[in-house]
């Protein structure tokens, strides 16, 4: 089977440049420089009048698509020391329960996604708090300024949530610090802020592929369905954002889970048709290439799981 990524390509960065037509590479290099200006415009924006000052009953997140890891990462942070509950809401119904007393939390780049617009209005007519995340002159910020809330927007020329995650993510982390529901102040947003940028160098586009360690984990799952699994509830939310970014920007199918409780159903597709043994066994050793497969007549190869272990 040829391979689906070319190494050549990845040592072209001017051939890299044209075929990334939208620059995902590069809005994805800016997640330093994204964390900075996020907490700027939350400063800007008042994101300590955030539920008048006051501890909400509860919060709920509505994210969903390339922003739904948004919600899934402040309720993982703040589960273990949040004093109120912090749940997770892609679309309406709005559970009964949310009123006054509660805060939601609606996150959108463009304004526009229904289950998040619909989740803040519905919040807003029950006279909850409101906290929304996107473009300025969006309907969601015109749902929050009704509400009276607080609506923090993002840098213009963000086209993508799936490659704005931290414009998206640090002024709702900084509104969860404003309430007491995690210890995550502007001193650890910049500290992140830095580690992603180092990050950021090292799988820079011009880097070798050789010592770039973006490029070598494409050459090593460019043959394969990958498996992303993550040990443990924080990278088992890195494996779904993972395999999200696999299949909604690369195209390629990605199936993910968290260890312990995914280890069962991972591990029996080992024993599938998509393995070395190709069914016949996890300790069956696959057999050297037919030489004189033609891949024209006999057509490519079948593709192998390739297995991605975050920890």
């Amino acid at each position: 089977m040829a391979p689906l990524v070319d190494e050549a390509l990845l040592n072209d960065p001017e051939q890299m440049a044209a075929r990334d037509s939208r620059e995902v590479l590069v809005a994805l290099a800016t997640a330093g420089a994204q964390v900075r200006q996020a907490i700027t415009l939350s400063r800007e924006a008042g994101i300590e009048r955030v539920a008048g000052g006051d501890r909400p009953r509860s919060v709920l997140v509505a994210s969903l698509g390339g922003s739904a890891v948004v919600a899934n990462v402040l309720e993982l942070l703040a589960e273990p020391g949040s004093p109120v509950p912090v749940t997770v809401r892609r679309n309406l119904p709005l559970p009964g329960w949310v009123g006054p007393l509660d805060l939601v939390v609606a996150v959108s780049l463009s304004g526009r996604a229904p289950g998040p617009l619909a989740v803040a209005a519905e919040a807003a007519r029950r006279g909850a708090s409101i906290l929304t995340v996107g473009a300025a002159d969006s309907p969601l910020a015109e749902v929050c300024a009704r509400a009276r809330g607080v609506h923090i927007a993002v840098a213009r020329g963000a086209t993508s949530s799936r490659a704005a995650l931290w414009s998206l993510l640090t002024p709702v982390v900084m509104a969860a610090h404003e309430l007491g529901l995690l210890e995550a102040g502007e001193s650890v947003l910049f500290e992140t802020a830095d580690r992603l940028d180092m990050h950021a160098e090292a799988c820079r586009p011009r880097s070798e592929s050789f010592v770039n360690p973006a490029k070598i984990l494409a050459i090593e799952l460019g043959e394969t369905i990958p498996v992303v699994l993550g040990d443990g509830p924080l990278n088992g939310v890195a494996a779904s954002r993972a395999a999200s970014m696999l299949s909604r920007t690369a195209r390629i199918p990605a199936t993910y889970g968290e260890l312990p409780d995914a280890a069962s159903q991972i591990v029996a597709s080992f024993d599938g048709p998509f393995t070395a043994g190709g069914g016949r066994g996890a300790g069956v050793r696959e057999s050297a290439p037919d030489i004189f497969a033609d891949p024209f007549l006999d057509g490519p190869a079948q593709p192998r799981l390739g297995l991605l272990m975050l920890r």
